[in-house]
């Protein structure tokens, strides 16, 4: 496209609708001409291998593909797809095409003609552009960043946002599809290091990549026959591709997920944790290690995919990896100056050291906590699971989904009745013990939140730990009988929370619950008071006790 076109553009009259200025922006694939409440993308007539957009056809279609996919995540931000008439130096918007559904029921891998719509206008269309709201460059989670407490309720929100469009709108891959099968799943890593290598002279950084490509091979050795079940199972989705800070802007407060990659469908259908992963690494990244924890939790508990835990660490290394490739190219580039090179020579050292950590696997454990209901396991372990960077599941939670109900549906049950009776018990617990050997076979710490009142449930995940031979520890919770009344009145008024017992329930553990064993209190960590004490000094004690990582 000319630079004629775009200085044509840049007339208030072609718009249905006012502008207040116009402002270009470029990336190295798109043009967006922002109006004041609206911008128009318009995709280059590159070929970078990865993507080709040398084509009209190309673009309308990718034009299409960049709608349909975003309008899962952000409707109100993707409005339509534009045509652009000629000539040139005199151009004119076509019709607005809104529909969502462009390419749905499409084949993966198909290449499609221009929409017929346009081919009426054969020889006049000359471009296509990606109507869009406008919204502030600024308003994005970086905006957070000194305001951590507020940054993570927006990253809840996000998690739970993520996990959603995981289960309920990326469409699982093709089970003849060859995309996210193992071997699409090695390529990318492989051809990183393969990258990486040639840009590099120094002999301690050669050293330093082959070590990290040995434990990538290895590791995707003992995962691959996991990465095949799991594109069997329908874990590989058409997903973002994208998810990092910068793609995650606020609309009305709200996180909201943008850009998703349309341009190859190998960066987009991946394992649903190879998405989520990128987001991870990039909290990692910032040093926000807590809240990469905290956020990880939040869409295991939502997704209960505790099982593809075992994946996370090898798709981080792989995504920090790419970020070492892309600074390594940056540098490459001629006429930058000494600042830049060196800022991206810094990230290449910063995203290799990461990459590095995720080879570490930390000091694991097995938690429970321990008390009746309203003596505050769920906050004590929402806080301890951050501080120790573990994976907390929820008893609360696991029972509601062993019955098909959402963590917040009311399940309507009576005392000993419904999802509560002992049957029902006893297979929540079994539930806690499968997930927590998932996790801790993927090499992470887990809490498990549950009361455990009765000796035979301690003694079931005590045994687990002795199994995969980490420490167990009892967190023991009380508090007055006044302090717990008032906190089960007021979590049943609020409605927020997976937890449905109620101030009798709590009188009936009371009764029945089998006092912890003098060998028990050799594991108990005592949690007392009716106001919670010092959090952070707890976890303080503890991971320098049990040790905490990645």
């Amino acid at each position: 496209m000319s630079d004629g076109l775009l200085k044509a553009l840049q007339n208030p009259a072609l718009y249905d609708h006012p502008v207040t200025g116009f402002k270009l922006i470029q990336t190295h694939i798109s043009w967006i001409l922002l109006t004041g409440e609206y911008a128009y993308k318009i995709k280059k007539p590159m070929d970078f291998g990865f993507l080709d957009f040398t084509t009209l056809a190309s673009r309308q279609f990718y034009c299409e593909e960049e709608l349909r996919l975003n309008r899962r995540t952000a409707p109100d931000i993707y409005l339509g797809v534009v045509p652009v008439n000629g000539p040139a130096e005199a151009p004119s918007l076509g019709p607005l095409n809104e529909a969502s559904d462009l390419r749905a029921g499409s084949e993966q891998g198909q290449v499609h003609e221009p929409h017929p719509e346009h081919e009426k206008a054969t020889g006049e269309v000359i471009e296509y552009a990606v109507k869009m709201r406008q919204f502030d460059p600024e308003a994005t989670l970086d905006a957070l960043l000194d305001d951590p407490d507020a940054l993570a309720v927006k990253l809840d929100h996000l998690a739970l946002q993520v996990a959603d469009f995981h289960q309920h709108q990326a469409t699982p891959v093709a089970a003849t599809s060859s995309l996210g099968t193992a071997a699409e799943v090695w390529a990318p890593v492989k051809q990183n290091f393969d990258q990486i290598r040639p840009l590099l002279s120094d002999a301690q950084e050669l050293k330093q990549l082959d070590q990290l490509e040995s434990w990538a091979e290895c590791s995707y050795q003992c995962l691959q026959e996991m990465l095949t079940s799991r594109h069997k199972d329908g874990f590989v989705r058409e997903c973002h591709g994208d998810m990092h800070f910068g793609n995650v802007t606020l609309i009305d407060g709200n996180p909201t997920l943008f850009d998703c990659i349309e341009f190859n469908e190998g960066f987009r259908w991946v394992d649903v944790i190879n998405d989520l992963a990128f987001l991870l690494m990039d909290l990692d990244d910032r040093g926000l290690c807590e809240l990469s924890a905290r956020t990880r939790n939040q869409y295991l508990e939502q997704t209960g995919d505790y099982a593809g835990l075992r994946l996370l660490r090898f798709y981080k290394a792989y995504r920090a990896m790419v970020r070492c490739k892309i600074a390594l190219f940056t540098m490459g580039a001629p006429g930058l100056p000494e600042s830049v090179l060196q800022e991206e020579r810094q990230k290449y050292q910063r995203y290799m050291g990461l990459a590095e950590r995720y080879m570490n696997v930390p000091s694991c454990f097995l938690m429970i906590m321990h008390g009746v209901s309203g003596t505050g396991k769920s906050t004590i372990s929402s806080h301890l699971l951050q501080h120790l960077k573990a994976v907390r599941v929820r008893s609360d939670v696991e029972r509601k989904r062993l019955h098909g109900l959402q963590p917040l549906a009311n399940s309507h049950s009576n005392l000993d009745g419904g999802i509560y009776t002992n049957n029902a018990s006893e297979q929540t617990y079994d539930a806690l013990a499968t997930h927590a050997d998932s996790v801790l076979r993927a090499g992470y710490p887990v809490i498990l939140d549950a009361t455990f009142l009765q000796t035979k449930h301690r003694q079931q995940m005590q045994a687990l730990a002795e199994q995969h031979g980490v420490p167990f520890i009892v967190v023991d919770c009380q508090a007055s009988q006044d302090v717990v009344e008032q906190r089960i009145e007021t979590r049943q008024a609020a409605g927020n929370d997976a937890a449905e017992a109620d101030v009798d329930v709590m009188h009936r553990q009371l009764e029945t619950q089998d006092p912890l064993t003098p060998e028990e209190c050799m594991h108990v960590v005592g949690v007392t008071g009716n106001d919670f004490p010092a959090l952070d000094k707890l976890a303080q004690q503890l991971a320098e006790k049990l040790g905490a990582g990645y």
